[in-house]
């Protein structure tokens, strides 16, 4: 199964993405799936808040990229007001596919056809490393914190409870 996986395109794309920022970083194969934070918390042995999670969302009918810790929901009506709207919308799993490149659940926070506007769950700054999808539901890869900023440049914000 790892032979496969590190032959997906997705996984690939997103590999190159991350040695095109300067990250080298070996992605773990999970033989089950890590579609859910809890899923990939339980099969890494891990915090469920230490997963960041890449979430979709649509503002002003564009996509919204928020990486949140595993741990949080987001508070859709805080975010939205953070940009001076009421509410933020879902997106679509075909939103998703088109904004990211990934298909729900291997979305991972870099290798998107375009630049997202991002935005990073301070909780994830309580844990010294992360892991995040790396564009497959079962690859997933670890990084930082301070990485993760870097990487995206994502604003830092409070985006929920859990």
């Amino acid at each position: 199964m790892t032979e496969q996986l590190a032959k997906h395109p997705s996984v690939i794309r997103f590999a190159n993405s991350l040695a095109g920022l300067g990250l080298s970083r070996d992605i773990t194969y999970l033989q089950d799936s890590a579609r859910t934070a809890k899923e990939a918390a339980e099969a890494l042995g891990i915090e469920v808040g230490q997963v960041c999670s890449s979430l979709i969302f649509v503002l002003d009918e564009k996509p919204l990229l928020i990486l949140t810790s595993g741990r949080h929901r987001v508070d859709t009506k805080l975010v939205a007001g953070y940009f001076g709207h009421s509410d933020l919308g879902r997106a679509d799993a075909e939103l998703v596919r088109e904004a990211t490149g990934y298909a729900i659940g291997g979305v991972a926070p870099i290798g998107h056809p375009n630049p997202l506007p991002t935005l990073i769950d301070q909780a994830l700054s309580e844990y010294e490393i992360l892991w995040a999808a790396a564009g497959h539901p079962h690859a997933v890869f670890p990084l930082t914190f301070s990485e993760l900023k870097e990487i995206t440049q994502g604003e830092i914000r409070f985006v929920g409870e859990g």
